[in-house]
């Protein structure tokens, strides 16, 4: 077996060598590429500079059940809902199918190709014509039957590397389908986060009401006494008018996020109003996990779908460059063809035919050079995406980790103010209902602590955000495994002799 497949690599090998000579002096002069060529590669991460940014911190990489940190039974029930009914993931998989479509279309390109064909007509013969007596001039039906057989030998692995081109997209198109996913996900999580940013404000606009009516008791009885006038009472009805429509307004945004959320589920609005309050945690410590820049290649969907178009494109420029060669095709036919049916499947009808047929590109106007200058322009444009993509997301991971540092570090000191801000509206409440202190006074105390809260419970809600968003930038749980699947690919597609064309 070793023996007779090292003769027919041999055999391949001589055929290649002899049409290169036979061609060679026709080449010189005809078609073909010399001076086009492109010198852009695609960035290593360990070129840049990530060391300072980019930590490493002993951490791990975000599990494809990321979202089950934060606790909430909720969440991770509409993610799971998402995945069944929305049609931005149904887009997704129908351009995956899209792909594996013209994938088995090139795959066929380098099979051999057999047809059948039948046939019946009915024509009158001319008289006067090539055809002689005794079908001159008359009526005859004519049966025909073939089996057709042809194949490309396709010495050059245009076909072949058009095979590769489709693989890859194939691959990008599944890449493009877990970021589709990631970014689904994602919207989803820090949706659901803002639906109880705004319940954890609501709360805090509900108390604030509570202290706005206490203050306009106080003042009520402060007027009975003699100690305040119409002035501060309807000071005191605005303050609290103006609280209630707060807490109007956040329940207008509460609905309106609930809309949102039932959108990316896929679903009608009404599924929105059956949505709970949200019972988010704190989540897991934040730590990024080591050999970071080097990693994040194979574990952001984004940064995989690039490098596959880019491994696509560099099989269309060889797909290209074979156009130069020429090709050879072989075909062969065998049937039967008679008139009348009687004869029909008689030996004497049998029919038959073989050839090959050579297309040899020699004057073409430039169309191939342009076709070629057009697949590297391709080509240039998928590496500078590449590069962009990958600078995008170190920058992103960056990013969203100086804002949880920062969001730390501002917690620290935003929940020190609201204490100090809480028992001094306390005390300046007390001082107020014992005739210490004016009016004015237990306002401004008063909105001091409404602005401490509402600090912290923005701090804490943007951390979490930032947590989701971490999560998302270093890939959520993704993990690349197409470069097996393609090495099983490439071996299957060995089992033919391959030429590339240099």
């Amino acid at each position: 077996m070793k023996t007779q497949i090292s003769t027919s690599a041999v055999g391949t090998r001589a055929l290649k060598l002899g049409l290169s000579a036979i061609f060679a002096a026709v080449l010189s002069a005809c078609a073909n590429y010399a001076g086009i060529h492109s010198d852009k590669q695609m960035a290593e991460p360990q070129h840049f500079e990530t060391t300072q940014s980019l930590p490493a911190e002993s951490g791990h990489w975000p599990a494809a059940d990321w979202a089950e940190q934060f606790g909430d039974a909720q969440l991770k029930a509409l993610l799971a809902e998402a995945l069944t009914g929305s049609p931005t993931l149904e887009q997704a998989r129908a351009r995956v199918a899209q792909a594996q479509a013209f994938s088995e279309t090139a795959k066929a390109s380098t099979l051999p190709r057999v047809d059948a064909s039948y046939s019946l007509t009915r024509q009158q013969y001319s008289g006067t014509a090539l055809v002689p007596p005794p079908f001159a001039s008359s009526w005859q039906t004519e049966n025909k039957g073939l089996l057709n057989a042809s194949y490309d030998l396709d010495l050059w692995g245009k076909n072949r590397e058009a095979l590769k081109a489709a693989v890859s997209q194939v691959q990008a198109s599944q890449a493009d389908a877990q970021a589709v996913k990631l970014t689904l996900n994602t919207a989803i999580a820090r949706t659901y986060n803002q639906f109880a940013r705004l319940y954890a404000l609501r709360d805090i606009a509900q108390q604030e009401v509570a202290r706005r009516e206490q203050i306009e008791r106080i003042t009520a009885g402060r007027i009975a006494a003699g100690l305040d006038t119409e002035v501060e009472r309807k000071t005191a009805q605005a303050n609290l008018a103006t609280s209630r429509a707060s807490l109007t307004a956040l329940d207008g945004r509460i609905l309106t996020t609930r809309y949102q959320l039932a959108a990316l589920l896929g679903a009608g609005p009404d599924r929105g109003l059956s949505i709970a309050r949200p019972a988010l945690g704190v989540g897991d410590e934040v730590r990024l996990p080591d050999n970071l820049p080097a990693d994040l290649v194979s574990r952001r969907p984004d940064i995989v779908a690039a490098r596959w178009r880019v491994d696509s494109l560099t099989h269309e420029v060889k797909e290209a460059k074979a156009e130069f060669y020429p090709d050879i095709n072989l075909s062969a036919a065998i049937g039967l063809d008679a008139f009348g049916f009687g004869r029909f499947l008689s030996a004497a009808s049998r029919t038959g035919s073989a050839g090959a047929a050579i297309h040899l590109p020699i004057f073409d106007g430039g169309a191939l050079r342009a076709q070629l200058k057009g697949r590297y322009a391709e080509f240039d444009y998928a590496v500078a995406g590449y590069n962009q993509t990958l600078i995008t997301a170190l920058t992103d991971v960056a990013t969203q980790l100086a804002q949880i540092r920062s969001s730390d570090a501002q917690l620290v000191d935003a929940q020190a103010a609201q204490q100090a801000a809480q028992s001094a509206d306390q005390l300046a409440i007390a001082q107020y209902e014992a005739g210490l202190t004016n009016q004015l006074t237990v306002l401004n105390a008063d909105m001091n602590a409404l602005n401490a809260e509402q600090a912290v419970a923005d701090l804490k809600m943007n951390r979490r955000d930032q947590q989701i968003a971490l999560a998302s930038a270093l890939g959520g749980g993704y993990v690349d495994t197409s470069k097996d699947e393609t090495r099983r690919a490439d071996a299957s597609a060995q089992a033919n002799p391959v030429v590339a064309a240099r």
